[in-house]
């Protein structure tokens, strides 16, 4: 009992760092088509968030799927590559 209040505690205040016991299928809403086939398409894609107004958080399966002229075609001005797949797209302001 403690150590799953413990988890959650942890995953409240850490929510990168601490993995979901089980995640839903991936699906590519708000994905502009040519960004998603830079990522390396819907299959390469394991998650997906706006994290700020010009930021989008991306965990790929497979980094180096990346297509960057691909995805400065579509509108993304910088990348920025951590760990264990995660990926930020600096996409400004669109619309």
């Amino acid at each position: 009992m403690f150590d799953r209040l413990q988890q959650v505690f942890w995953k409240a205040l850490t929510p990168d760092l601490v993995p979901d016991e089980s995640r839903p299928p991936v699906v590519a809403d708000g994905l502009a088509p040519a960004m998603l086939a830079a990522l390396g398409g819907v299959e390469n894609l394991k998650s997906h968030q706006p994290v700020a107004l010009t930021r989008l958080r991306v965990e790929l399966r497979d980094v180096t799927r990346i297509d960057r002229a691909g995805l400065s075609a579509a509108g993304v001005t910088g990348l920025m590559t951590l760990d264990n797949g995660v990926v930020h797209l600096i996409t400004g302001l669109q619309g």
